[in-house]
């Protein structure tokens, strides 16, 4: 199993996010690294959001990972939320 974390974030994104942009970096990196953060990146044309896939861990994982995020910190996520992804298929799926 597989959760998805949603974000939406500010107008002007790509401008605003500079100066966090290397914390927030860190922060994807430390739970890549420790197995929790499968993928993450922005959402393109346009940027207006974000989707990080986080392994079957728990949501608690999840919630913790985004109120410690950052951009999430400092405002440039105006919402996010939380998706249990039932995968089937895939390396890594968790099929039933």
């Amino acid at each position: 199993m597989h959760y998805i974390l949603f974000y939406e974030v500010v107008d002007g994104f790509i401008d605003k996010r500079v100066q966090y942009r290397s914390l927030h970096l860190d922060h994807v990196s430390k739970a890549h690294k420790q197995g929790e953060l499968v993928l993450g990146g922005a959402l393109a044309e346009p940027v207006d959001g974000a989707v990080l896939v986080f392994n079957g861990t728990s949501r608690r994982i999840v919630e913790d990972f985004a109120e410690t995020d950052p951009y999430v910190i400092h405002g440039l996520v105006t919402q996010w939320h939380i998706r249990k992804w039932m995968t089937v298929v895939g390396e890594g799926s968790t099929p039933p």
